[in-house]
């Protein structure tokens, strides 16, 4: 069976050639192990080089945007397959409906918010999909950091902490989500753990 890889990231290319060149040779690897490509369906920033880097390897490209951003002339011209949707909620329900795995690359708070959303999905048991960081030149290490933080304090158990997969090589990371089961966890409810 195909897979589908969701792919959060910037709609800017930020400020250094690592995260462009990240886009572009994780979107190469995803098309060299046969997985097509789910993202924000925009033509901008690390969007765009990832979309564009997946068509000239091959790859399908789904986009999902909401029709106000497309109407904005934001979406992506030259997809496989463009869904434009009436609202972000819509485009992130779609997203993961089409999705087997979802990775999270630089970006800003609609990245850290679809990538937290997703893992949030995994950690109650609502979803069983695998949730990956190609963490850059280190850009992710500070909310690693505060994960960490929420396990020592209690907020998060060591095996839900375990489901954040993170990589600085897109080749070890995309290896390392297709081997990864999640497991089926019950996430406690009270003031202690379990």
């Amino acid at each position: 069976m195909a897979q589908r890889f969701c792919v959060f990231c910037g709609s800017s290319p930020g400020s250094r050639p690592s995260y462009a060149w990240a886009a572009a040779s994780l979107a190469r690897c995803l098309v060299a192990n046969g997985i097509s490509i789910v993202y924000g369906g925009s033509h901008a920033g690390l969007m765009g080089i990832l979309a564009d880097s997946a068509l000239e390897a091959g790859g399908e490209v789904i986009g999902v945007i909401p029709r106000s951003l497309a109407g904005k002339e934001l979406a992506h011209p030259r997809l496989s397959d463009l869904k434009v949707v009436d609202s972000m909620h819509e485009r992130k329900a779609l997203m993961a409906d089409l999705s087997d795995a979802f990775i999270a690359m630089p970006g800003g708070y609609g990245t850290f918010e679809e990538f937290c959303e997703v893992l949030t999905w995994t950690q109650l048991g609502l979803q069983r999909k695998p949730c990956g960081i190609l963490n850059v030149d280190g850009y992710y290490d500070p909310l690693l950091q505060l994960f960490d933080r929420a396990v020592t304090d209690r907020f998060l158990k060591p095996v839900h902490r375990q489901m954040v997969i993170a990589d600085a090589s897109a080749e070890a990371l995309v290896a390392r989500l297709l081997a990864c089961e999640v497991p089926a966890v019950e996430k406690w409810l009270g003031r202690t753990q379990a």
